[in-house]
């Protein structure tokens, strides 16, 4: 697993997740640990190395 840091798109609150570099793309929603607002997560992986990562707003 590998921690990786970004501001939560509502609050703009630094937080972390963890991603796991062994599964190449990953879409996935996660609320924000600070404000509770549900993030999209979109990750890509090559060769273990993180070349994509975006953390957007779900607009509700």
């Amino acid at each position: 697993m590998e921690e990786h840091f970004f501001q939560c798109p509502y609050c703009w609150e630094e937080i972390s997740v963890l991603l796991d570099p062994s599964v190449g793309r990953q879409i996935y929603i996660e609320d924000c640990e600070n404000c509770c607002n549900p993030i999209e997560f979109r990750i890509n992986f090559q060769n273990g190395t993180l070349n994509e990562f975006q953390a957007v707003s779900i607009e509700q």
